[in-house]
């Protein structure tokens, strides 16, 4: 149980990673008397969540940033920290440009042919039909799990969108959701991806959907106000201690870095499978979870952010809110915070481009995105006042965005391995929520989880 720092010998749980779902379950296993370190091998707490400062004095989230309906924990750790939320700014007409004009449109049905529209309403029910079916504790165990694992999103696509306008509205709708390309991942994926969020449409909705509030200051100024709840709590945090080998046996965890060691009788890592990676385990973990981490890859997304003066396509009639368009951003959004005097666009670089962008001088990549902001918004999106992007890929303790995905084969091959324990090791991370994969709401699910894990163990 809890001692006075100087006279600690060995905690109950050490928790690895300080995004939300570290610091929740560090939280957790403190308020139930539990001795825990947390540790996080960046200098700041969050994981991908990220805050910059405009020169202005602004700020804005350049990792994730969006709250909606069902992220019952994120508004409650909200209120609960006294922080406040506030709606993404939604009021105007949307913009698609799949060809040489771009057409306004409201709702989430953009304007297409008749044929495209048909096409692609019914392959949303088929698809929302499909992942309604799934269990999302265990989609592996689905009667029709083989064959859709062995199938690419892009795979099913080629089937039951025979329009190409229906085929590009779903393919950017899947670049958005997942930050990867169709033929990057299997329909299982997508699906139980869908079934963990209550339905694919809600993810690409900003009203009543998963963009639809925001948080006054920004996620990640939430996440150091957990921070300085935790250690209020007595977890210890040790930032920019990044843990090179954990050994482990029935007698506990031992914990390196290179400034050290933390002994501790279990613990909690809350890392996407690509960090896992990186960490050297005595004994290795068995080869099966090495080999679904292996295959879970992180999406490729590259979020850039262009301040302007004052939000000018508001004074047009406009949401902010873009789809389409030549690249290499293909959607858009109002990022402004509410009540703020300069207004921000937002969009997202995602997939093989995300890739191509990396690679290009910083000068090159603003203006290719701001010339895709022009696209939509007219000239005036040029002369942004400032300008930030995050490339989450090429981020040291993250290396990609939004979360871990996977391809055709591994959900059936070694779906039971993603949550199982291994030992005193248990697993944390929104890549192991069983509820809103992917997200922060899912991140604090799969605390929770890990948590309870740990504390039936030590108090069994």
């Amino acid at each position: 149980m809890r001692r006075d720092e100087d006279s600690r010998k060995r905690d109950d749980v050490v928790v690895v990673g300080a995004g939300f779902s570290g610091l929740h379950a560090a939280a957790r296993l403190a308020d139930r008397g539990f001795a825990v370190t947390l540790i996080e091998a960046r200098e700041r707490v969050g994981g991908r969540a990220e805050l910059h400062r405009f020169p202005n004095g602004d700020t804005v989230d350049v990792g994730g940033q969006w709250i909606g309906p069902g992220h019952d924990r994120m508004y409650r750790l909200v209120s609960d920290l006294g922080a406040r939320s506030y709606p993404l700014y939604h009021a105007g007409a949307r913009l698609l440009k799949l060809g040489n004009r771009a057409r306004r449109y409201r709702g989430l049905i953009p304007p297409a042919s008749p044929w495209a529209l048909i096409t692609l309403e019914l392959a949303l029910r088929r698809f929302e039909h499909m992942a309604a079916s799934l269990d999302p504790e265990a989609p592996w165990q689905h009667p029709k799990a083989p064959v859709w694992d062995r199938m690419t999103v892009a795979e099913w696509m080629r089937r039951h969108l025979r329009s190409r306008t229906a085929r590009r509205l779903f393919t950017i709708g899947i670049g958005a959701v997942f930050a990867t390309a169709p033929e990057e991942i299997s329909l299982l994926h997508a699906l139980f991806y869908a079934r963990a969020a209550d339905g694919f449409r809600g993810l690409l909705e900003v009203e009543g959907g998963a963009q639809q509030d925001r948080v006054f200051g920004g996620i990640a100024d939430l996440a150091e106000r957990y921070a300085a709840r935790c250690r209020r709590m007595g977890v210890r945090l040790l930032l920019g201690a990044p843990v090179t080998t954990i050994v482990h046996d029935h007698g506990g965890v031992r914990v390196r870095m290179d400034t050290g060691e933390i002994p501790a009788r279990r613990a909690i890592l809350a890392l996407p499978p690509n960090q896992l990676r990186r960490i050297r385990f005595d004994p290795p973990v068995p080869a099966r979870r090495d080999r679904l981490w292996q295959r879970m890859p992180a999406g490729r997304a590259i979020k850039c952010i262009a301040q302007y003066a004052r939000p000018f396509w508001r004074e047009k009639g406009l949401s902010g809110e873009a789809v389409g368009g030549r690249g290499p951003v293909h959607v858009t959004f109002d990022n402004t915070e509410e009540g703020a005097r300069a207004g921000l666009l937002m969009g997202f670089v995602i997939g093989p481009e995300a890739d191509r962008l990396s690679a290009v001088p910083a000068a090159e990549r603003r203006a290719a995105v701001l010339e895709s902001f022009a696209e939509f918004f007219g000239p005036a999106a040029r002369d942004a006042i400032a300008y930030v992007d995050k490339d989450w890929g090429a981020e040291e303790w993250t290396r990609g965005c939004y979360a871990g995905l996977m391809g055709p084969g591994t959900w059936t091959a070694y779906g039971p391995e993603l949550r199982a324990p291994i030992g005193p090791l248990h697993f944390a991370g929104t890549e192991t929520a069983r509820r809103w994969y992917g997200y922060f709401e899912g991140a604090l699910e799969a605390a929770e989880r890990a948590a309870d894990e740990v504390t039936c163990t030590l108090k069994g």
